[in-house]
């Protein structure tokens, strides 16, 4: 007998109501918000905001990697590709370079796991190399971010992570390294306090956890 499971309420896309009331949300709190139709578009979108050139770290996510986003900064060789750097080097005798290396680029993208209608970003980690550089660090930020990851407030945001992001993050995490995920470290920007730093791109269509 199979059983079939119940759908997760956190994978369905936003409707435009709620991407346009987070999108004002984020903008009344100082990050740069555009609304995208899909992928294809912030792929193209991205390459037009980082300069070429530029030092840039993708923080690990679905999102890059379905879009292509990854691909396109860390083997293009139009950027300084802070990734392919940081595995190249020995992590028992330069971790703490490899740190300093991803926590201060010039550009730093990736993805949430939750956008709220308040105007919050939530990202959950289990190493928490990406963080540093979203909360400040790297000089500017770029967020790609699905609809299904658009809530109504934080309480609801961290549910998702837990019971929506976690579980998938786990599978992924045990068929590409053999062990399982954890939610080690969790981020909350309510704001951005130096205006033109943190740009959000909100998609109409679903993409990643």
């Amino acid at each position: 007998m199979t059983i079939s499971m119940p759908a997760s309420p956190f994978a369905d896309p936003a409707p435009a109501q709620r991407l346009e009331r987070a999108a004002a949300a984020l903008t009344e709190h100082g990050f740069t918000v555009e609304i995208l139709d899909d992928a294809a578009a912030a792929r193209a979108r991205v390459k037009a905001l980082i300069p070429e050139g530029a030092s840039v770290f993708t923080g690990a996510s679905e999102t890059l990697r379905l879009s292509g986003i990854e691909e396109d900064i860390n083997t293009s060789g139009r950027y300084d590709a802070v990734k392919p750097r940081g595995l190249a080097m020995d992590r028992a005798t330069q971790l703490r370079d490899i740190w300093r290396l991803m926590s201060a680029p010039d550009v730093i993208v990736g993805s949430v796991a939750a956008v709220t209608e308040t105007g919050s970003l939530v990202v959950a980690s289990a190493s928490g190399s990406q963080l540093p550089g979203y909360a400040g660090a790297a000089a500017h930020a770029i967020w790609i971010v699905g609809a299904q990851k658009v809530v109504s407030d934080l309480p609801t945001a961290l549910r998702r992570v837990e019971d929506h992001c976690l579980p998938l993050e786990n599978d992924r995490a045990m068929k590409v390294y053999g062990k399982p995920s954890a939610l080690n470290r969790l981020l909350i920007l309510n704001a951005e306090p130096h205006p033109g730093r943190g740009t959000v791109l909100l998609l109409r269509e679903t993409i990643g956890f």
